[in-house]
């Protein structure tokens, strides 16, 4: 073969390669979807999506900000149902259990009519053995005769789901979206969307958790939970979880037992639970619980108890050195003894578990 010829073989390639992937440019920029790939329009419409997600954390409190979040997302990735929140893991002898959850046109029996035949729903298990992947499935298919009812009860024929593991709460964190028989099935390009968009969905209410009950590593949020005025929990870890349903047999989640709704109002404040301890801080319009881990027997020595009730109340490390006349290294250590006498971790809950002892104290 002359080198003429190769030459003209090798522009032709080249050109035909140049049109192909001019053609697909045109078809992105179109709203045409190639090979599951989304187009350029979509990938613009779930920019706008991602930004307006951002500005709803700022905007709007941790009461409505999933479901919020879920509605903007809803023109992108169509969806006749949704339900997330934290969920145990499962194995063969433990079923998953949803601790906290929130729903979008669903009934509000859902998560209990779900919990009843969970142990043996296959789907669920699949999706929590395999944290940060996308799962997808289509049909009236499970094995499990009430499972099966339960789909069909709810048209969820269509389902897609993501979990992520919560290390600092001990529990996992899921997002399910569904669509009915008359439904399409959710195709590659959906479910791409779908990934990137619950991993800023989880990003930025992880943040508001934090935000709230100030802790940002670790496994140091197990123990605390939030709440609406109402009972309802909008974040809940794994030890708080065990505590009270250990101390409230038939406890099933979601919603606070009767007697610590009861309390919320009276935040800041401490309850007992049984045999265990929950400090209630007022956060604007939520409260912050958390297990009070001090001993009864804890008694902090003049010095330290009036610099702990300055700091409570605001006052900076100088200004109650200059008040107490110490230096601010001595507050400092005063603070910090505090801290780990009562087992608190946040200003708020030092102020609460404070003002809960001089309560005891007054009643005696």
């Amino acid at each position: 073969m002359n080198a003429g010829l190769v030459d003209a073989i090798a522009g032709r390639v080249a050109w035909s390669k140049k049109c192909q992937a001019a053609n697909r440019i045109k078809m992105m920029e179109e709203g045409s979807e190639v090979g599951g790939t989304p187009s350029m329009a979509t990938l613009k419409a779930f920019n706008q999506c991602v930004l307006h997600l951002g500005r709803l954390a700022r905007e709007r409190g941790a009461s409505q900000f999933i479901e919020d979040g879920l509605q903007a997302f809803r023109p992108l990735v169509p969806f006749a149902s949704a339900w997330w929140g934290e969920m145990s893991t499962s194995d063969a002898q433990v079923a998953p259990k949803s601790w906290m959850h929130g729903r979008i046109d669903l009934p509000e029996s859902f998560a209990t009519e779900w919990h009843k035949s969970a142990g043996s729903d296959r789907f669920s298990h699949d999706t929590l053995s395999q944290p940060g992947a996308v799962v997808r499935d289509s049909g009236f298919t499970d094995p499990h005769e009430e499972v099966d009812a339960f789909a069909r009860r709810h048209d969820l024929y269509h389902v897609i789901c993501i979990t992520f593991e919560l290390p600092e709460s001990g529990l996992m964190f899921f997002v399910c979206l569904y669509r009915g028989e008359n439904g399409s099935g959710f195709n590659d390009s959906e479910a791409a969307l779908f990934s990137a968009f619950c991993d800023h969905l989880l990003q930025l209410w992880r943040f508001q958790v934090q935000d709230m009950i100030r802790i940002d590593t670790g496994n140091g949020a197990s123990d605390f939970g939030v709440a609406r005025m109402d009972g309802t929990l909008l974040y809940v870890g794994a030890s708080l979880c065990a505590a009270i349903q250990r101390e409230v047999p038939g406890w099933s989640g979601s919603m606070l037992p009767a007697q610590v709704i009861a309390q919320l109002p009276k935040a800041p404040s401490v309850m007992r639970l049984g045999r265990c301890a929950l400090t209630l801080s007022p956060n604007a319009k939520h409260v912050i619980l958390s297990l009070e881990t001090q001993s009864r027997g804890v008694v902090l020595a003049p010095r330290e108890r009036t610099a702990a009730m300055l700091f409570a109340a605001g006052h900076s490390y100088k200004e109650i050195a200059k008040i107490l006349g110490l230096s601010p290294a001595t507050v400092r250590t005063y603070l910090r003894n505090c801290y780990l006498q009562l087992g608190v971790k946040s200003k708020v809950e030092l102020g609460a578990v404070l003002s809960a002892q001089a309560t005891r104290r007054e009643a005696l």
